[in-house]
């Protein structure tokens, strides 16, 4: 009778399941592998378990590589969920944002703009939602990069937003002109990775902020 070393006259206990996943293996749970496999191996055509370890051990990197790439998935949702908790608080206040509706109040409200270059000629058009001029007022020789308060002042005028338009010129050219604007956060919302508030239907970025309250 011929036998092939020991191996055919000893069962060798299993540690795990032949399908088992050594990716989610323990390390206590590694080593008695390793271990019973030391073990119960043939003496006489003993295995090289170097493969083994390798392979565990590539398995073990790309784990670590996973469960790093989870955390920070769950660090970025708990970024954008704070900083949605934190714009909340914007709700019902007052603001100054980079743009052109501001929200008139007891007849009153305060634009900002500046001006990219000098300009010889700046020409500011306030208008009512039915296109309606309400408030024009013109300036000569302002200097770039500086900012101008425009106040609006009318009794007369109804409480809600107004458009703003500046048209500024250096001789024949045009001048771009920034304008920062008052308005009210109706809400807020998370869009893709950046958090906006709400102004007069209007999705503002929240880092076009300039200042709230005032």
């Amino acid at each position: 009778m011929e036998l092939n070393g020991i191996e055919g006259l000893i069962k060798k206990p299993e540690i795990v399941d032949a399908n088992y996943d050594n990716s989610k293996m323990e390390n206590e749970d590694f080593l008695k592998v390793l271990l019973a496999d030391l073990q119960w191996q043939d003496p006489l055509n003993a295995k090289d378990i170097s493969d083994f370890i390798n392979n565990t051990v590539k398995l073990r990197q790309m784990e670590v590589l996973n469960n790093f790439q989870e955390t920070v998935e769950l660090l970025k949702e708990a970024s954008q969920a704070n900083s949605l908790l934190y714009a909340s608080n914007l709700i019902g206040k007052k603001i100054f944002y980079e743009g052109n509706y501001t929200y008139v109040e007891n007849g009153q409200s305060t634009v900002k703009f500046k001006l990219e270059d000098n300009a010889d000629f700046v020409k500011i058009t306030v208008m009512s939602s039915d296109g309606t001029v309400v408030e024009q007022r013109s300036f000569a020789d302002l200097e770039g990069n500086k900012e101008y308060p425009f106040e609006i002042s009318n009794p007369d005028l109804q409480d809600g937003y107004y458009t703003v338009y500046i048209e500024a010129t250096k001789g024949d050219r045009a001048v771009k002109a920034t304008v920062i604007s008052e308005g009210i956060v109706s809400s807020v919302l998370k869009e893709s990775d950046s958090i906006k508030a709400v102004v007069n239907n209007t999705e503002i970025d929240i880092n076009s902020i300039a200042e709230i309250g005032g």
